[in-house]
């Protein structure tokens, strides 16, 4: 099992061999299980969301019930489809993923819809079509997905394997006991007892007899998403589900033994190296269980004031661009819907005037996003429409951070005010969760609007998270805002690297100086390549310097700038960039030193399909600078600025 467990660990996340951990356990040391036990609601009192028509009515506007009670009787005709064992093979005969968590996912959000729209209303219409559900989802072999299988494609029945979605599954399933409980007796008391005997086999058991044996749970190296997402479902489902008191507690206070195996791989700056996209899985993730054990204990377990989970919250607004653009580095996709009720919620608990008022700024601006109850973490979609009515009125904007500088995960966020030009730039390692090779990289965008961006990732395949990942463009530093040396590109691993990395930041300018020399192999030929990025704001233009030693002159040097803009080439010295907003920016060059081009990256197969709409459908564009000189030592420069 722990063979299996570490190569897991690998294929999804990368190799953490010299990674740091700082051992804070911030939960455990401070709440021992005798304390959880004597500060845990009992589960017969354990009543944290409404469970009658009347007491809905009492808390939630009455425009939110409507719609979902509607949403409810659209989906009484849905059939619940079982999944085949060809699906699940499609993962390892195709590389597929879509087919069966289409089937899966969709069964889950229907079933969520379905529980609300008859806990709303109360009048039985919608008891017959979750009893289905809910059989239906019990008898499925696996309650995962086959990605997240050793190779298998099947699961083993005999060995259960907890992932992100069997723990979500039973966070499910606890749901519709609490909401359904008395009404699913009425129909057959086998129902309940099968939810919780497949919740304790699926998950239950196996977190308390070997949760330490998987990767996602690590003593030794450092963990991602994965831990909290996980452990905020156990929670859930342990607190609705689980009868026996003592081992309840057990339950609660390890899942919050394992949370500090999380907590202890972040840096000081809380700053998330997935993205922030992968932050409403990881920090929004942590917030969940914070939230979740304050409710279950009347706030007796409670660690806000804590700079790790100030610093964590804050992350998230700090690598915030416009709208529904964030800087997305790594796997994490360049658009995000900010989910304003959680971000309310996280800001009062923390006392962050910021977030609450982007909260308030992401509510109005994405209306439809702050009540939406599909998707994952269903219980805080439970806890957004118990927030709706308390948030207040909108605001038009909220007060964007100026400047950030994240020491830990090496990434820099600068923003000019008054041009509202937006810099954003990192150094740090390539065994990043969701690494892709991209030391040195950096994105602008002006007005909202991307101008020189990160590609971010394509679909998810089988190829992805295994031994094939690097040959996927997106993922190669090939095809971001870095060079190429003799052909080659950085590799992935812990000790492809930026040193020497200092930041600086001032009312004149912001900039990021590092060497990503380590980031490359040694065939490469490189012994210092020192990057320079900065968002000069006295010229308003950002400026990337390179000065580089090679062992000897290169055969080949070439500079990539990507970008979903029109592109001209024609003019030696300047690349014109056309944004789909008709804003017009000059790459400026040194025609002496290079000669320009562009291409396009590939947009057939599976892994690339989401090219097609990711960015508006405008295609993705690289834009190639070709050395003309070929030296040894050189130094050399290029600026972005508005025509």
């Amino acid at each position: 099992m722990k063979k299996y467990s570490i190569l897991l660990l690998l294929i999804l996340f990368g190799s953490f061999a010299q990674a740091q951990i700082t051992p804070r356990n911030i939960l455990a040391q401070k709440y021992s299980l005798d304390q959880v036990k004597q500060s845990l609601t009992a589960r017969e009192d354990y009543k944290p969301y409404p469970a009658t028509a009347a007491e809905w009515r009492a808390a939630v506007p009455d425009s939110i019930i409507k719609k979902i009670i509607q949403t409810g009787e659209q989906r009484l005709s849905y059939v619940f489809e079982p999944i085949s064992a060809s699906v699940s093979l499609d993962y390892v005969r195709s590389g597929d993923r879509e087919r069966h968590s289409g089937i899966s996912f969709d069964k889950r959000n229907t079933l969520m819809e379905l529980l609300l729209a008859e806990s709303m209303e109360d009048k039985g219409r919608f008891t017959e079509a979750i009893l289905n559900g809910i059989w239906s989802i019990c008898e499925e072999s696996f309650w995962g997905v086959p990605a997240h299988i050793s190779g298998t494609g099947l699961p083993d029945v005999q060995n259960h394997r907890v992932d992100l979605f069997a723990a979500e599954t039973a966070a499910v399933l606890g749901l519709a006991d609490y909401f359904m409980g008395a009404k699913l007796d009425k129909i057959n008391p086998l129902i309940r007892k099968r939810i919780y005997h497949e919740t304790n086999q699926r998950l239950f058991t196996p977190m308390l007899t070997h949760g330490d044996d998987y990767g996602w749970n690590s003593q030794k190296n450092p963990v991602n998403n994965w831990n909290p997402w996980i452990m905020s479902n156990w929670m859930s489902a342990t607190l609705l589900l689980e009868k026996d008191a003592n081992r309840r507690a057990m339950m609660i206070h390890t899942s919050m033994v394992n949370m500090d195996r999380y907590l202890n791989s972040l840096g000081d700056d809380g700053g998330c190296d997935e993205g922030p996209s992968y932050w409403t899985a990881a920090g929004a993730s942590v917030f969940d269980c914070l939230e979740l054990l304050s409710a279950a204990t009347k706030n007796k377990i409670a660690i806000y004031d804590h700079p790790l989970i100030q610093n964590m919250g804050a992350y998230f607004y700090k690598v915030h661009i416009d709208g529904n653009y964030f800087v997305n580095f790594a796997d994490a996709d360049p658009k995000l819907i900010p989910d304003g009720l959680l971000l309310y919620r996280f800001g009062k608990a923390l006392g962050d005037e910021r977030m609450v008022t982007m909260a308030k700024w992401a509510v109005g601006k994405f209306p439809e996003r702050a009540t939406a109850v599909t998707g994952f973490h269903r219980f805080r979609s439970i806890e957004n429409l118990l927030t709706a009515s308390k948030i207040g009125a909108p605001l038009p904007a909220y007060d964007k951070v100026p400047d950030a500088w994240l020491a830990d995960i090496q990434v820099l966020t600068a923003r000019d005010v008054d041009t509202d030009l937006f810099l954003a730039t990192h150094g740090g390692h390539n065994a990043e969760s969701h690494n892709h090779n991209d030391v040195g990289d950096f994105l602008l965008y002006s007005k909202g609007e991307p101008v020189i961006i990160d590609a971010g990732r394509g679909n998810y395949t089988a190829r992805t998270f295994s031994a094939k990942r690097y040959e996927l463009w997106f993922t190669q530093s090939n095809y971001h805002n870095l060079p190429i040396i003799n052909g080659i590109g950085q590799k992935a691993g812990r000790t492809f690297e930026a040193t020497d990395v200092r930041s600086s930041i001032t009312n004149q300018a912001a900039s990021l100086r590092m060497n990503i020399a380590k980031a490359y192999p040694p065939e490469a030929g490189l012994s210092t390549w020192n990057r320079t990025v900065t968002l000069n704001r006295a010229k308003n233009q950002v400026e990337i310097s390179d000065e580089y030693s090679l062992t000897q002159a290169p055969q080949s040097l070439q500079q990539i700038f990507m970008t979903i803009s029109e592109v001209d080439v024609s003019n030696p010295g300047l690349v014109r960039i056309t944004t789909p907003g008709k804003q017009v920016f000059a790459l400026r060059y040194d025609p002496k030193k290079w000669t320009a081009s562009s291409d396009f990256p590939s947009t057939e197969g599976m892994e690339y399909r989401s090219f097609k709409t990711k960015w508006d459908s405008h295609p993705v564009q690289r834009i190639i600078l070709t050395s003309k000189t070929l030296k040894a030592k050189d130094k050399v420069s290029f600026t972005i600025a508005g025509m």
